[in-house]
């Protein structure tokens, strides 16, 4: 989302998620990857848990300032946007997992890949999904509607879950859902079932990451740059965490089902980080190591992409009887050892990422959709 003034916090917070999104995502070998950088298996949290959350933070960071250009707007023009913008990040998200569109059979001759056992949902979708609900409840309702609103997501979203299910892999209602909706082959694979994480249920909740986001900004462009409003920040990010951790016993902290106490505890985390990132910017006026990320944070959307796709490439270039990605790895960087080695490999393709969105920047090209 552009403005027509940059808030630098945004662009820190926001480089540092997709920086550390493009290190999780990467590694040379999963299998010999650090804990911190691994989703947690089911319950339970780890770092890595925190990325996607605060990139849909981030999100709802952004559409507070970009309302300040809607007032102006009619309803129509500003609706069209909303529906453009959606379409159109969803659509780039299925065309990711669908590229690149050809595959060998058994005999190596190419082939169109199937639509049929293409997946439908993924991360690209589910930021679509939340970015339109959220904006469309942003733009026609007052704010204590849209805090009411998301609320009734939360609580609602428990009920849904025990009420058509358990918090098991095989018998949760995001499942049953997608299921009968779109079918297995149109889900995530990598669950040892067909099971996708950023499912249509599960969509739900993370509306309210969105939410909160733009809360929290629209409150920083009132009082967020003075002391008060930092520590309202802390104090509300602190109470966020401490009632998902009571939830967590009754619902528990679950980021492949995002159950509402995993919203709760993430936006307590974002606001957390959001708070120390402004108090060292603007209070402290650290901003030495801030350019780094900002460089993600200017083109965000378009490094995730290229982030994703440079990989699928990757690992479609035969050298050998690898693929190109494998023999990187294999005669690079798995001398410095397995686990370093592997993690070695992501922060190259981060740094390589981060190389094609610094010169963008000094270009001045931003892409926006």
């Amino acid at each position: 989302m552009s403005t027509s003034q940059r808030f630098p916090a945004l662009d820190i917070f926001r480089g540092m998620t997709i920086c550390f999104m493009i290190i999780v995502n990467t590694p040379g070998d999963s299998s010999v990857t650090f804990a911190p950088l691994l989703h947690a298996n089911w319950h339970g949290f780890t770092p890595t848990d925190l990325v996607f959350p605060s990139f849909l933070f981030a999100v709802g960071n952004a559409i507070s300032f970009v309302m300040l250009k809607w007032a102006g707007l009619p309803q129509s023009t500003v609706l069209w946007k909303i529906l453009k913008r959606t379409a159109i990040i969803f659509l780039l998200g299925y065309l990711m997992y669908w590229f690149p569109f050809f595959a060998p059979d058994k005999t190596g001759a190419w082939h169109l890949k199937p639509i049929a056992e293409t997946r439908i949902f993924g991360v690209l979708q589910r930021i679509a999904l939340c970015y339109g609900i959220a904006s469309l409840m942003i733009y026609y309702l007052s704010t204590r509607w849209v805090i009411i609103l998301t609320l009734l997501f939360l609580v609602g979203y428990k009920f849904l879950l025990t009420g058509w299910g358990d918090f098991s892999l095989e018998g949760n209602a995001v499942l049953k859902l997608d299921n009968w909706l779109i079918g297995e082959k149109h889900l995530y694979q990598g669950e040892g079932i067909g099971f996708d994480p950023e499912g249509l249920l599960s969509t739900l909740p993370a509306i309210g990451n969105v939410v909160f986001g733009y809360l929290a900004g629209k409150y920083i462009q009132q009082k967020g740059k003075t002391y008060e409003g930092l520590t309202h920040l802390l104090m509300a990010g602190f109470a966020a965490i401490c009632f998902a951790y009571f939830w967590d016993s009754s619902f528990p902290i679950n980021k492949k089902l995002w159950t509402s106490s995993f919203v709760l505890y993430t936006v307590g985390l974002d606001l957390v980080i959001l708070a120390f990132i402004i108090y060292i910017t603007d209070f402290l006026k650290v901003t030495k190591w801030s350019g780094f990320f900002e460089v993600f944070g200017k083109n965000p959307l378009f490094i995730y992409l290229l982030s994703e796709i440079g990989l699928i490439i990757l690992w479609s270039i035969p050298i050998g009887e690898q693929d190109a990605f494998s023999w990187i790895y294999t005669n690079i960087f798995k001398h410095a050892g397995p686990y370093i080695g592997s993690l070695l490999f992501a922060l190259w393709w981060m740094l390589t990422c981060w190389a094609v969105g610094w010169w963008m920047d000094r270009k001045k090209v931003y892409v926006r959709v």
